[in-house]
């Protein structure tokens, strides 16, 4: 879910600027502004109190992990590709090469 882009989504469609939707909503226009920008995901009740500000309403559907296209269980697919992955020819190094880094 992208919370940025509902809120966005919620101010513009309700006309209000930044500073109106922040103080319906209880917020700060800084706080706000960091939820429509995506640098802070607010929690679900802020959400709702954001989009209740908006004058709308926040719906939610639970969706399934998806089947994955041959009816195997993750577990199976997991394995079929180990067993895959075993089958291409592998060199390793004798040793791990890694940086020396020195004392600050």
């Amino acid at each position: 879910m992208d919370t940025a882009l509902l809120i966005r989504t919620a101010r513009r469609q309700s006309k209000l600027s930044l500073r109106a939707l922040a103080a319906r909503a209880g917020t700060s226009h800084a706080t706000l502004s960091a939820y429509e920008k995506g640098r802070v995901d607010p929690t679900t009740t802020v959400l709702s109190r954001i989009i209740a500000a908006a004058g709308q309403s926040l719906e939610a559907t639970l969706l399934g992990v998806p089947p994955s296209i041959d009816g195997m269980s993750r577990g199976e697919e997991l394995v079929a590709v180990l067993e895959l992955a075993e089958q291409f020819p592998a060199r390793h190094a004798s040793h791990i090469e890694f940086p020396v880094f020195r004392p600050a």
